[in-house]
């Protein structure tokens, strides 16, 4: 039998077709509000790396101090000895040696020594004005920059030659005076036995010692020096360098 919908009833039809549709989304819509989609979690953060340890200071130590170089032919050998030995120390440089051979500044600056100030010329600072004291030690901080990309604080006069005007001078430059405690008078060429002999008979804890690496031949420093650094590693000591 064929069923036929007059217009009243298409219409009810229809208006019963829409509810039911706008049930279905009205459901799908409270449903979607109800379980909100949850974001995703943040990412892990990679741990922190671990800070390099630090390096412990020996409690008794001496400070090895070199003076008047850079020099092409001693320099090169003392580093190569303290490389050897385990030993860090200070080289006190000539500005205009400096400027002579940077590569061996850097060379020392990158092995782990400090490089300081021993003025440009080696002049004896008591006797300057003040014009020619503050170019003595600026011209060597810029070399000494140029070279290692650090500025010297220590400044070591040559001869140890001070004064209450070269301690207020170097005050007013930023620098500190630093002298030594044991002398080995290398250069005056005594032979390495004696060398050996004047440095390790009045070491003690914290002692500053002074040798040189340039200025002259340092040939007997050169034989005096692994001597000494094996007696003193053998005595307990260790090896700091000067930093001001």
């Amino acid at each position: 039998m064929d069923v036929r919908l007059t217009r009243a009833g298409n219409r009810i039809v229809g208006l019963a077709m829409m509810m039911v549709v706008s049930a279905v989304i009205g459901t799908v819509v409270v449903a979607a509000a109800r379980t909100p989609s949850q974001p995703p979690p943040p990412p892990t953060p990679p741990a922190p790396s671990a800070a390099p340890a630090k390096i412990a200071l020996p409690t008794k130590y001496v400070v090895l101090t070199f003076d008047d170089g850079p020099d092409a032919v001693y320099t090169p050998q003392i580093l190569a000895i303290l490389a050897k030995y385990q030993a860090k120390a200070t080289f006190f440089e000539i500005g205009k040696s400096v400027t002579k051979y940077p590569e061996l500044s850097k060379r020392i600056h990158d092995a782990g020594h400090s490089v300081e100030n021993h003025t440009w010329t080696h002049a004896d600072l008591r006797k300057l004005g003040a014009a020619a004291f503050r170019q003595e030690v600026s011209s060597t901080d810029q070399a000494i920059r140029a070279a290692t990309g650090s500025t010297p604080g220590c400044l070591r006069p040559p001869y140890g030659g001070m004064n209450p005007t070269v301690k207020q001078r170097a005050t007013a430059l930023g620098k500190d005076l630093v002298v030594w405690t044991v002398d080995s008078r290398d250069w005056t060429k005594p032979g390495s036995p004696a060398i050996v002999q004047r440095v390790l008979k009045s070491v003690h804890n914290g002692s500053v010692i002074l040798m040189h690496d340039g200025g002259g031949n340092r040939t007997e420093t050169a034989a005096a020096l692994p001597i000494i650094l094996k007696s003193l590693k053998a005595q307990g000591y260790g090896f700091r360098t000067l930093t001001c």
